[in-house]
């Protein structure tokens, strides 16, 4: 708490409001006695202006392009940890030692399974359904077999459920892609790491085992690495709302993957890249910048920008670098990604888009990479939901056990009719 007040006159009588500090980031006005004092809210729409929680997950500086989990910057952690410890360290606030990391690993490798009721449970879905549909239909329906887990008053059944679903995403998500393409589910081998085993179960067929490449491995470590959290963006905003009513944690995550199904939320990189295609080459962008730049043409360049971030995003100088590894390796020379290659440089050099701090951002190559890789378009939204599973999971976690949590309720502006009283149908 800050030495300092917020003063707010209202009326003529004035009332002081608390400054809290955070450890790093903006101060905030305590608000949550304004009603009583004032007889007021706040407008607020988006809650761009307001903290709707506290936080030690976390911190994002969009000015400097700062990402850090739990103090740790992003690019740290892509470069020189792996997935499994990104996730131990997001859920119990510290790296892991050796021990703790082989432990953890060896306890989310046990729990990839699913139950085989599920697989029935898939076939209700027609054979077009989108991936991220059967994806959130079958999260929710995880509450219905795993009953040991849903109790969120025991810190151990909220472990084992946070277990659960990072340890079952991955299975959960190729079992939806092997579904909308009509092969066979493929289970889990114990034996390959977290990333390893979810691109066997995507990729493998009874005809044809499939070897993990490490070099896609490294790169699908690094893509679910930089997705694990990202604050209170609208999906978690959606977890926590949910788990604030006391609901069960498969409800929560489904929620969340319902919400990240969003064109403007999840849906950003299958954007970019199909902007990509639709330039085609790199002789036609001085003609698509054009159109970016004119307000009368919808047209607008995908994967540049972000809420949040008004600096580089820090997660696509990793893309970037990924990018240019999985296409290497694979062999596969994309003229999507000369496009998107000279494209940055022109925008990174180009007035117009550094006055509006138009940077790229993570979406703008991580789909160039899945494409080369494998994933069909339609699938990019799951592998996000995947890799956000331990973000969504930490941060449910972390509003349980505060005791300041309380229901979420938004209060509203209203602008409706006033009160009038009923008239029957045959006077109207």
């Amino acid at each position: 708490m800050s030495d300092n007040n917020a003063n707010l006159t209202v009326g003529g009588e004035s009332k002081d409001y608390a400054i809290m500090d955070g450890t790093v980031g903006p101060q905030v006005i305590d608000v949550r006695k304004l009603y009583a004092n004032t007889g007021m809210f706040t407008y607020d729409p988006g809650f761009t202006s307001t903290a709707s929680c506290e936080s030690g997950l976390t911190y994002i500086d969009g000015d400097e392009g700062i990402l850090l989990h739990r103090g740790y910057p992003i690019g740290q952690l892509a470069e020189q940890s792996s997935f499994m410890e990104v996730c131990y360290l997001l859920l119990n606030g510290e790296l892991p030692s050796a021990k703790e990391l082989a432990e953890f690993t060896t306890t989310i490798t046990r729990h990839t399974m699913v139950h085989e009721q599920l697989t029935t449970f898939y076939r209700g879905f027609r054979r077009d359904a989108h991936p991220m549909a059967i994806m959130c239909g079958v999260v929710g329906a995880l509450s219905a077999f795993y009953h040991d887990s849903t109790d969120i008053n025991d810190p151990a059944q909220r472990t084992i459920a946070s277990h659960r679903l990072i340890a079952k995403m991955p299975t959960i998500a190729a079992m939806a892609y092997k579904y909308s393409v009509g092969q066979p589910f493929v289970y889990p081998r114990n034996d390959l790491s977290y990333t390893a085993n979810f691109l066997r179960m995507t990729f493998s067929v009874p005809a044809e085992e499939y070897e993990p490449d490490p070099v896609i491995v490294d790169a699908m470590d690094k893509i679910f690495i930089l997705h694990a959290d990202h604050e209170q963006n609208a999906s978690t905003s959606t977890v926590r709302l949910a788990g604030s009513s006391g609901a069960n944690p498969f409800a929560c995550i489904a929620a969340g993957i319902a919400c990240l199904w969003g064109p403007a939320h999840g849906g950003a990189n299958e954007a970019a890249l199909n902007m990509l295609r639709e330039i085609g080459t790199v002789d036609r962008i001085p003609e698509y910048i054009a159109r970016a730049k004119n307000k009368d043409d919808p047209f607008r360049l995908m994967g540049f920008g972000h809420r949040v971030y008004k600096n580089y995003d820090p997660r696509a100088t990793v893309m970037q670098k990924t990018a240019k590894d999985v296409l290497e390796k694979l062999g596969v020379n994309d003229p999507v990604f000369d496009v998107a290659k000279e494209l940055e440089k022109i925008a990174l050099n180009d007035p117009y888009f550094v006055e509006k701090k138009l940077y790229p951002n993570v979406d703008f190559y991580s789909g160039v990479i899945l494409s080369a890789i494998g994933f069909p378009t339609e699938m990019f939204t799951v592998l996000f939901a995947l890799a956000r599973t331990v973000g969504w999971v930490a941060q449910w976690n972390e509003m349980i056990s505060d005791p300041a949590q309380k229901i979420g309720r938004p209060r509203q502006l209203y602008t409706g009719p006033t009160q009038r009283d009923y008239v029957p149908v045959d006077k109207r």
